[in-house]
Order: structure tokens, then C-alpha cells, then sequence
């Protein structure tokens, strides 16, 4: 089943009198369950595009349908329930409250969200991912592996059905970063569709497909990793 699928995409930046385009005619598919990296060069669009795929921004031109709905037709009421029940997102530097608890940073998208997350749910969660003893410490005093699994816990809060996740393992240890590596995988393997936007090959070669970007283009999808 297709989740994602993107024709043409454009996208530009108003600079001064000028119009900097950064994705230039973008096509793809992404189907549920998969795991896909996107690859390239700083400044080659990777960052831009996942903004447009999880709704945080807006295209240019072209056509990009989210479980078949375009989303060009949708209001801002109907973009704020997509972004905040159908997307977790996951980025280099955490985005977590530092002086809050982790349990006050996870509960975070549950004011932005009418699903009904149980307490147990949360609980759950935690105890996955080894937080449970850590859920009154405030989030300053963690390791940036234990922020970023604070991070990961809150973008799956929501039970949302695609995770995009920036550079996640750029701010940690080679040891951390190999232990959230196997945490995406895992969480694609429980159903949910991963997008991750990357400079570690490690990260790439968990993934099911890898698509390399240069110059605002996808010049290059790798179907099988060996």
C-alpha cells in the first residue's frame, strides 16, 4: 500500500528579489512498512523534502498525496490533525524542554492530539525503552542517548503511523548511535513507516531502500541493500 506518493514536487525560497529552488521536480513512492533513507550532501534538499512529507511545510508546485488524500486540498485545522496524529518526528538536537521531566516532555503532543493515549500506554512506552525508573528526572540531567530515546518515545506517543526522524544519530557516540539505529528498525517492523534523513551508512544499510538526492533531485533509488 502506497502512503506517500509525491509527482513533480517544487519547492523555492523567496531570497531578496530572487527565488532559491531547492527541490526540483521530486517523484516518489513510499509504501507502508518501509524503511527508507534519503541521502545526499548538506544543502541537497533532504531536510526540505521531509518537512514537506510530514506536513511542516509547503510545496511550491506539483502534487503529493498522503494515504491517497492530496493534501494541497486541505485546510490548516486539517493540517494541524495531520501533523500532530499521523506523523512522529524525531531530529538531531532532541527539541526536548530541558527542565521539564521526561514524563512532561512525552505527554507534550498529547495536548495537540483528541486521541485517547492512556497513562498505561505511556507507561508501556517507558518500560520499552528503559525510562520507566526516569520519569521524574529532569531531561538535563540525561545522556544524549537517553534524550534521544526520550525523543523517540514522544514521536510514538501518538500511535502515529510514519516516523520522520532528521540526523538522528548525528549528536551521539558511534555505542548510541547503534542502539537507536536498532530502534527504527524495530519500530518498522512493528508496521509503521520510517523516513530517516541521513549521513551514516550504518543508519542506511538497516534501511529497506535508500534514495540518494544531489542538487534538489532524486537522481538514484537503491531497491535492494546487501
Amino acid at each position: 500500500m502506497v502512503v506517500i506518493e509525491m509527482n513533480q514536487i517544487f519547492k523555492s525560497f523567496p531570497i531578496g528579489k530572487k527565488e532559491l529552488e531547492v527541490l526540483k521536480g521530486i517523484d516518489l513512492y513510499i509504501h507502508k512498512g518501509e524503511m527508507v533513507a534519503i541521502m545526499g550532501a548538506s544543502g541537497c534538499g533532504k531536510s526540505t523534502l521531509l518537512n514537506i512529507i510530514g506536513c511542516l511545510d509547503t510545496l511550491t508546485s506539483g502534487e503529493y498525496r498522503l494515504n491517497g488524500d492530496n493534501i494541497a486540498e486541505k485546510n490548516k485545522k486539517q493540517m494541524a490533525k495531520i501533523r500532530n496524529e499521523q506523523f512522529g518526528y524525531i531530529i538531531q538536537d532532541f527539541a526536548l524542554i530541558m527542565e521539564d521531566t521526561v514524563w512532561e516532555n512525552i505527554l507534550i503532543p498529547l495536548d495537540y492530539s483528541k486521541k485517547k493515549i492512556t497513562k498505561k500506554r505511556v507507561n508501556e512506552l517507558l518500560i520499552r525503552f528503559g525510562l520507566e525508573k526516569m520519569r521524574k528526572t529532569r531531561v538535563s540531567l540525561l545522556s544524549g542517548g537517553e534524550k534521544q530515546r526520550v525523543a523517540i518515545v514522544r514521536a510514538l506517543v501518538n500511535e502515529p503511523d510514519i516516523i520522520l526522524a532528521d540526523e538522528p544519530t548525528g549528536a551521539l557516540d558511534s555505542v548510541t548511535g547503534q542502539e537507536v539505529i536498532k530502534i527504527l528498525r524495530e519500530i518498522c517492523d512493528s508496521g509503521k513507516t520510517v523516513i530517516v534523513v541521513t549521513h551514516d551508512k550504518n543508519i542506511a544499510q538497516s534501511c529497506d531502500r535508500i534514495l540518494h538526492m544531489k542538487d534538489g533531485k532524486i537522481q538514484l533509488s537503491d531497491l535492494d541493500i546487501v
